[in-house]
């Protein structure tokens, strides 16, 4: 794990890196801390393009951390639209970068 990507120490928060999970970003092998959002688990990771625009293919970052933007919209086993910057890494989560709006999942 690239620790040193984290921020250790912060005058008023506290971050508990206590269990260790372990995920797949496109079919690669990554670990996160149990708390963390998929976002922040991948930019310590060294993960900083989530995606691309949908018009002028720039690469999209982890930006807004609270749900508001699209920047960090991805795929999260199999399922599209997942904002990453919200959403607690799991245990054996497969994650993908989307490509343009991605596709909607009709559930009945």
């Amino acid at each position: 794990m690239k620790a040193e990507l984290r921020i250790k120490n912060h005058p008023i928060l506290e971050f508990k890196k206590e269990k260790i999970l372990k995920f797949k970003f496109e079919e690669k092998d990554y670990e996160g801390y149990e708390g963390e959002t998929i976002a922040v688990a991948l930019h310590a990771s060294g993960v900083k393009v989530l995606g691309r625009s949908e018009v002028k293919n720039r690469p999209r970052g982890f930006y807004c951390a609270i749900g508001n933007c699209s920047s960090c919209l991805m795929i999260v086993n199999g399922e599209p639209n997942v904002r990453t910057c919200v959403v607690q890494l799991e245990e054996g989560m497969k994650i993908e970068r989307q490509e343009g709006k991605g596709e909607l999942l009709w559930k009945l």
